[in-house]
């Protein structure tokens, strides 16, 4: 609640009904669009996966899982926090072949999100995975995909705004590259959220490199789970959002780690003890494909196209009686 920031005068540029009716135009279109960028297929997808398989996403390493046992069998299982390692023993399993690549519908609780403008803690997005060759585990391979996600982004807006032409929004097409360190170095004196603010608004539309791993000053950009995303083939895309005035994260991606990279990021995180669970295990033994992979946010795309102020606007969640109270006052439908 206390990062919760709506601006004056806000006025919905769809009501309520075009909204849902939008909802569902961003959600069909991209989906389509974004298979035929990166050649992938849909699959169906897991809500929840065993809690000792290693297969759901740790995030930053602190957010708690929301967990349950299962009556008939007194196992536990846990609701993913993404698909990230998921897509990755699927790709094997389905036996897609170099090239090709999967997509899928993911919903998720993330019971420890912090409640604003952009964060809710049900969480809905495309995940993708894709199968590569292992000389392509490169930055150059990983800003293909993320310039070819954007025109993706792009295409959907203005399927959106030839059914609502009174959308105003512009964004920029080609996108501005820079990495973790090369912010630091710009900008030592900003926090790496105010250093994201300020190279976004100053290219619109960024990807933001390299990201998990120490920078030489000694802190992290961000964290990132040590046993997806290679820290050094990784990266956000961000647009920049004229109404929250902000930079909005679209997209988390990255080459995923090979047997190598996957062992010096456990050592780094003090997390050696995960390389014996199954799919850890399975990846050091070199038995899964080389692949890349993300995930699209959904909502926060719905937000960004539509000229929304609030996540809670494009989709049904949970919200505090006060930040229901500052909506209300504000202008602001909540679904």
């Amino acid at each position: 609640m206390n990062r919760l920031h709506i601006p004056k005068n806000y006025q919905p540029l769809l009501n309520l009904y075009e909204t849902q009716e939008a909802i569902a135009l961003v959600k069909d279109t991209f989906s389509g669009f974004l298979a035929k960028a990166l050649n992938l297929k849909r699959v169906s997808a897991p809500l929840f996966v065993p809690s000792g398989s290693g297969l759901n996403d740790d995030l930053n390493g602190v957010e708690r899982p929301v967990s349950f046992e299962v009556s008939d069998t007194g196992e536990e299982v846990q609701v993913v926090h993404s698909l990230a390692k998921w897509k990755r023993q699927a790709l094997m399993q389905y036996g897609f072949p170099v090239g090709e690549g999967l997509y899928a519908d993911m919903n998720a609780i993330r019971r420890d999100e912090q409640l604003d403008s952009l964060h809710s803690i049900y969480v809905d997005q495309w995940d993708w995975e894709k199968v590569i060759r292992e000389e392509d585990r490169t930055l150059d391979t990983l800003m293909h995909a993320m310039q070819n996600i954007v025109t993706a982004i792009i295409c959907t807006y203005d399927l959106l705004k030839w059914k609502y032409p009174r959308l105003p929004m512009k964004f920029k097409h080609d996108m501005a590259f820079v990495t973790t360190q090369e912010l630091e170095d710009l900008w030592p004196e900003l926090t790496p959220r105010e250093r994201e603010n300020r190279f976004v608004r100053q290219h619109r539309t960024a990807g933001i490199l390299q990201i998990g791993g120490k920078l030489r000053s000694g802190g992290k950009h961000d964290g990132r789970a040590p046993d997806y995303d290679d820290w050094e083939l990784n990266g956000d895309i961000f647009f920049w959002d004229d109404l929250l005035g902000c930079a909005m994260e679209l997209s988390s991606m990255g080459v995923r780690v090979s047997p190598e990279s996957l062992q010096r990021q456990l050592a780094l995180s003090g997390c050696e003890y995960r390389s014996s669970l199954p799919f850890h295990s399975a990846l050091l033994r070199g038995e899964l494909p080389f692949t890349m992979g993300g995930g699209i946010g959904q909502s926060r795309m719905c937000m960004l196209l539509m000229g929304k102020a609030h996540i809670g606007e494009v989709q049904s969640s949970f919200w505090d009686e006060k930040t229901k109270q500052v909506c209300r006052e504000a202008g602001v439908v909540l679904l």
